[in-house]
């Protein structure tokens, strides 16, 4: 699916989902937010400053938002230092899903690193998520060294974390939604390169790949199921 009908040229930043993205976001300069203190590594975008925009979005000590209203929605992953909003302090290692209608006004004592996905929601969408990984139970994967720990899913897109131990491979599979991994931690491999930790990687509907780790392991963020899926307009 080509995202050009939806936005202008000027707004659109890999809108293209047929195809392939890697970015390494740990080597990407850090752009201002129209918040002081807020930065952010833009992924993906489609839209101007009201946009469906995958991001890391990192705040400086003591900054923070005025409260306001994700009309389609806001999912989270803290990566590093705490969170925090009205519903709490979310350290590192906590997923977060704002559905479209919820409000807060999210600020950062002590400054910390998200990855965000903003007005990716499914219709019918409504569950508020709030799960400290670090405390959640992981099921075994489908071969021996992989673990996994289901984060969401509605209407066949599911978001989950997957552990890979040391030299462990995967059977070569079809991904029919499309995939979208951020590395955690570790290298990632496929037959296509190595991934090292905050690397980035949208793959198109019906792509397949032969995933494997080496030496290190790997932690992923996975998302399948998404792509040309229809989403809450903004």
């Amino acid at each position: 699916m080509t995202a050009t009908a939806l936005a202008t040229p000027a707004t659109l930043l890999n809108a293209d989902f047929d195809r392939r993205v890697r970015l390494d976001a740990a080597e990407m300069p850090w752009q201002p937010s129209p918040q002081p203190g807020v930065e952010r590594r833009p992924l993906d975008r489609i839209g101007a400053e009201l946009a469906r925009a995958t991001s890391l979005v990192r705040y400086a000590p003591g900054s923070r938002f005025e409260r306001h209203v994700h009309g389609a929605g806001e999912e989270i992953l803290v990566l590093d230092g705490v969170f925090s909003d009205e519903t709490g302090d979310h350290p590192a290692g906590t997923y977060l899903r704002n559905p479209p209608g919820s409000a807060h006004a999210p600020h950062s004592r002590d400054g910390c690193l998200l990855f965000v996905k903003l007005r990716q929601f499914a219709p019918g969408d409504l569950q508020t998520v709030r799960i400290d990984t670090r405390r959640a139970a992981w099921r075994p994967g489908l071969v021996p060294g992989l673990s996994v720990l289901p984060l969401h899913g509605h209407d066949g897109i599911d978001t989950a974390l997957v552990r890979w131990a040391p030299d462990t491979r995967f059977q070569t599979h079809t991904h029919p939604g499309g995939e979208e991994i951020l590395v955690l931690d570790g290298v990632f491999r496929d037959e296509a390169g190595d991934y090292p930790a905050l690397t980035w990687l949208r793959s198109p509907r019906w792509s397949r790949h032969t995933p494997f780790t080496g030496p290190e392991g790997a932690l992923i963020y996975v998302k399948v199921g998404h792509l040309g899926a229809e989403f809450i307009a903004p």
